[in-house]
């Protein structure tokens, strides 16, 4: 059997002396691997670059089977940052997070889509788009695969304003009120998360770095940890470099 999608490649590696097991993104067919012969070749490794948005036609004898993949590349994403590391970082953690927690050949047509809406805000000129919508595409991540946050109303009061805090236990929204007493115990919630508009707020370093740890903290709690992995190391450095430039921007702001 056999079948032609568009993909979202996530990552490749090495088969054997000159084939890779290639790992996909597909529209309607769930991440989903592939064997590709001849990757040592320099053209062949440059199909198999996380981020690269490709048509690819699987070919297999039984469904189950590992089958064979044919690339053919639709637009080379990785490649238009070689010279923007933050932004080729949050590519490949994107990649690398969703080749961790989306379950093999089980369809996410939303994440599909969330994740071509964060490739392309990786080209926008705005330099304050990508890292909010990187928050929102691993939130988004969470909702998909049944862990989404409830951020519409505090766990404790029902009351939909000056939701401050998530509870670290139920995933739920706690007003400002609510969770003074606790604060030290709870996550912080940044308010871009909470409005729709987000582009017309403005939005710190601080709060891009409660959202990045807010969505890290379920991410661990509920697949990494469950799946006895650690956090993928493109992950772990993109925090680093946000940490950096933010550190950076302050002192040059001084």
């Amino acid at each position: 059997m056999d079948w032609t999608d568009k993909a979202i490649v996530l990552g490749a590696r090495r088969h054997g002396e000159n084939s890779a097991v290639v790992q996909l993104l597909t529209l309607k067919h769930g991440r989903h691997a592939g064997l590709i012969n001849g990757h040592a070749s320099s053209s062949k490794r440059g199909l198999t670059e996380p981020g690269n948005f490709v048509e690819a036609t699987w070919r297999g004898r039984l469904p189950e089977h590992l089958g064979r993949v044919k690339l053919e590349i639709i637009k080379s994403y990785s490649s238009l940052f070689l010279n923007d590391p933050g932004k080729l970082l949050a590519l490949s953690s994107a990649c690398a997070v969703a080749e961790v927690v989306l379950p093999e050949r089980q369809v996410y047509p939303e994440v599909f889509n969330a994740t071509r809406v964060l490739m392309d805000s990786l080209i926008n000129n705005d330099e304050d788009i990508w890292p909010v919508v990187y928050v929102h595409w691993e939130l988004g991540l969470l909702k998909e695969i049944g862990f989404g946050l409830d951020l519409f109303a505090c766990a404790a009061t029902g009351v939909k304003t000056n939701l401050t805090y998530v509870s670290p236990k139920t995933g739920r929204a706690v007003s400002k009120g609510a969770g003074l007493e606790y604060h030290t115990k709870l996550l912080p919630l940044p308010s871009f998360l909470l409005n729709s508009h987000a582009d017309n707020l403005k939005i710190s370093e601080s709060d891009i770095k409660d959202g990045l740890r807010l969505t890290g903290y379920f991410l661990t709690q509920h697949v990494f940890n469950q799946l006895n992995r650690k956090t993928p190391g493109a992950r772990e450095r993109l925090i680093n470099f946000m940490d950096n430039s933010f550190k950076t921007n302050l002192l040059c702001d001084k």
